[in-house]
């Protein structure tokens, strides 16, 4: 691969009649670190952040991911990203807390296809079908700690840092042709 993946524009990098990888477009993503009374941020953000590790809560586009017992990962379209800083500043003299834009240091693959599931188990230690659907994980794949998504049963979301991309695009691209060659 010639180019850094944050060049590439959102497109299909892998493709099978099994198993699809795709570059998602951006998208804003906020770390929040909070504890305590969490009223208003919920009110601040206009959803309810989930409790449970791994539970996911969804208002609009915005989307929270529970990583922990004080820690969420926020996702938006990129023009939403200020409205919610500034929705949370106006609360931190109640509810200090920690929000940080990360949005630039990752990118999402998006996989699906028949045989998603098998594709990601070349290199998670855990079933991939222990994630309900709707639901997230913050995992290690083949070494590296990424975000994992579940939107339903075939579609997932990886969210990557930068400078593991290209390692693991090519784990998945080796993974899509194997599995092809399967079916074949």
């Amino acid at each position: 691969m010639n180019a850094p993946i944050s060049s590439f524009t959102p497109s299909v990098l892998a493709e099978s009649a099994v198993a699809r990888v795709s570059l998602a477009a951006p998208c804003a993503r906020l770390s929040l670190r909070a504890r305590g009374d969490l009223a208003p941020l919920n009110a601040a953000l206009g959803l309810t952040l989930p409790t449970r590790i791994g539970q996911r809560a969804q208002s609009g586009e915005s989307q929270a991911l529970c990583l922990g017992p004080d820690e969420w990962m926020l996702q938006a379209p990129e023009t939403l990203a200020a409205g919610m800083q500034a929705a949370c500043d106006e609360v931190y003299g109640t509810l200090p807390h920690s929000l940080v834009d990360v949005s630039g240091r990752e990118v999402t693959f998006e996989i699906n296809g028949p045989r998603a599931v098998d594709l990601l188990t070349l290199g998670m230690p855990r079933n991939p079908d222990s994630i309900a659907v709707g639901e997230g994980r913050r995992i290690n794949f083949d070494g590296v700690t990424v975000l994992l998504w579940r939107d339903g049963e075939t579609a997932f979301r990886m969210d990557v840092w930068h400078s593991f991309a290209p390692h693991l695009l090519h784990l998945l691209e080796t993974g899509v042709a194997e599995l092809a060659s399967e079916a074949a």
